[in-house]
């Protein structure tokens, strides 16, 4: 059995590893990630910058890129690759987590750098988060030889909006760097659980009936959810309630809107730069706006953004450029403007043809996404998470428009919360959770699920087969539960395309899994069906004996594996939220 629960936040900008002992009281620590943060030279920190390099002959002493674990790392991942990158992006890879959600492109194909030079080999966004996971767990095992990651419950956090694809490259990326018991968290649900972690008088600062709004703005996505304070069993109870849809909207946005800026001052000093001084200055924005919203440098003003010169006028090469803190809060306010609680997204009209990208929002305005979000709801609390909220201007920003849409008394805002560090702190407490220790957020599924069995009757001219329906899932089942379905094994019909057919009912809330009603009448809806072709081994009957293990995961999916008496497995899988 694992010993540790450990907390994996995948971030789009920052990766951060958390950890808690499951044989003592839930306690989370955070772990330090040593990484290169210059040639020859290794520094622990609780942050891994998402960023990949893949260093060119000449761009490193040879043997100074070594690793206490590996003495010739392929890339170069963390604080340097961030800071070369921003020299040379075309050898930079960054934002893999948004690529992962972006159905349009084959996320599984050698892709990024989206703008490498030619000679350059690129690599998938899977391999570049298996890269990031690949170092966290060498990290984790150089400090803890004799309990190895692979050994341990692994948390990693996505975002609410990742849809089934996007949680299953994650999971082969955690695959591929070799780890094994893998589960996975909602980024906001996970911020929350840390908050529940550190304020153990939960229920002294809220009461029934009150709802928590979680806004998590991080580097590439925007989510909001809704969690309720309801009562079970005569104690306070936490419940989610509502998730937001997929918004690609956060610090890269942010950051470029930046570099136009900046890119604007220079040439308003006749300096004008090319597309690749303007990747060059999107990176150096990036970390010009992190060192401004820090907090150990919130007494500074400004910060230098140089990138390399072209030509050999330029003096030093470099061309250099000063962000204030009064246009960084000017283009802040531009991105979460005060509007009105029925003032959502805009949607303008789009090119027929585009270049390939990533689909950002097209209404940059986050206080828009936020009304339509909340579509008249009043929540009472609000819990920040994500580095862009380090500026008090966007948390006093988004405080003044949720008390501008409320009638009654202020929105509270829940302090003390960890804004780097928390989804990853609440990855290994929830880890704990599961264990039986800590609070659990409720989030059970608002419907029961069948699956479609076709009678064995024999067939009659003009009679299709008559179709039964198997409860797999009960309404109300908490999300993270497995459930074996009792008594009863299926034929399933293998090496050949079919159907399976999904029902859900809103009214038959009793049916246990196992249950299976002889005919499907108006109380069931029938879902999209899913037509697969499952594999078998060539010597295998067409039709396999199978029963049923029914898996909702954290994440809302239902994941319905037919297990063969040889112990041969096949997943199916369908969305609870859709």
């Amino acid at each position: 059995m694992s010993q540790f629960a450990v907390g994996i936040d995948l971030g789009t900008t920052n990766c951060a590893l958390a950890y808690t002992n499951l044989d003592a009281e839930p306690a989370v620590a955070l772990s330090e990630i040593p990484q290169l943060t210059g040639p020859n030279e290794i520094t622990p920190a609780t942050l891994l910058p998402s960023f990949l390099y893949i260093p060119g002959e000449r761009d490193f002493p040879p043997n100074s890129t070594a690793l206490p674990w590996d003495s010739a790392p392929p890339y170069v991942t963390g604080k340097l690759a961030q800071r070369r990158g921003a020299e040379i992006p075309s050898r930079l890879v960054s934002s893999a987590k948004s690529w992962l959600s972006y159905a349009a492109v084959d996320r599984s194909a050698a892709t990024l750098p989206l703008h490498a030079s030619d000679g350059i080999a690129k690599i998938s966004p899977v391999d570049a988060s298996a890269a990031y996971l690949t170092h966290l767990k060498d990290a984790w095992n150089f400090a803890h030889p004799d309990q190895p990651l692979e050994d341990q419950q692994v948390l990693i956090t996505v975002p609410a909006s990742f849809d089934a694809v996007a949680r299953e490259l994650t999971e082969r990326a955690a695959a591929q760097a070799g780890l094994r018991n893998v589960a996975m968290l909602e980024e906001p649900q996970a911020a929350f659980y840390a908050w529940l972690e550190r304020h153990p008088e939960w229920r002294q600062l809220v009461n029934k009936g009150d709802l928590i709004l979680v806004v998590d703005i991080g580097g590439g996505t925007t989510d909001f959810t809704l969690i309720a304070v309801t009562e079970h069993d005569g104690q306070l109870a936490l419940e989610r309630v509502a998730v937001g849809e997929h918004i690609l909207l956060g610090g890269d946005n942010i950051d470029l809107a930046l570099a136009h800026q900046m890119a604007a001052d220079l040439a308003a000093r006749n300096v004008k730069i090319d597309a690749s001084q303007l990747q060059a200055l999107w990176s150096n924005c990036r970390l010009a706006k992190e060192r401004l919203l820090s907090p150990e440098h919130a007494g500074e003003d400004a910060a230098t953004v140089t990138i390399l010169g072209k030509g050999s006028s330029l003096i030093g090469g470099t061309i250099k450029a000063t962000l204030t803190r009064a246009v960084l809060e000017q283009t802040l306010a531009s991105f979460f403007p005060v509007v009105d609680a029925n003032d959502h997204p805009q949607r303008t009209k789009r090119a027929a043809l585009q270049e390939l990208g990533l689909p950002y929002a097209q209404d940059a305005a986050v206080t828009r996404h936020l009304a339509k979000f909340l579509n008249g709801a009043a929540p009472t609390h609000v819990l920040f998470n994500g580095g862009v909220l380090h500026a008090p201007f966007v948390r006093n920003r988004i405080l003044e428009v949720l008390n501008r849409w409320r009638q009654g008394s202020p929105i509270k805002h829940l302090t003390g919360e960890d804004l780097m560090h928390s989804v990853a702190k609440g990855a290994a407490y929830y880890g704990a959770v599961r264990q039986g220790q800590g609070v659990r957020i409720r989030g059970g599924i608002a419907q029961s699920y069948y699956v479609g069995i076709e009678s064995a009757m024999p067939a009659v001219p003009g009679m299709p087969a008559l179709l039964k329906a198997l409860a797999v899932a009960q309404f109300g089942t908490e999300e993270g539960t497995t459930t074996t379905v009792p008594n009863r094994e299926f034929g399933l019909v293998v090496d050949e395309p079919a159907e399976f057919r999904f029902f859900c009912s809103n009214t038959r809330k009793n049916d246990a899994p196992g249950t299976l009603i002889e005919e499907v009448t108006d109380e069931f809806q029938e879902l999209s069906p899913v037509e697969v072709l499952l594999p078998a081994e060539s010597n295998t009957p067409a039709v396999i004996p199978v029963n049923f293990e029914t898996v909702i995961t954290e994440t809302g999916m239902l994941q319905l594996w037919c297990v063969a008496r040889d112990g041969r497995r096949w997943k199916l899988e369908y969305n609870t939220r859709n």
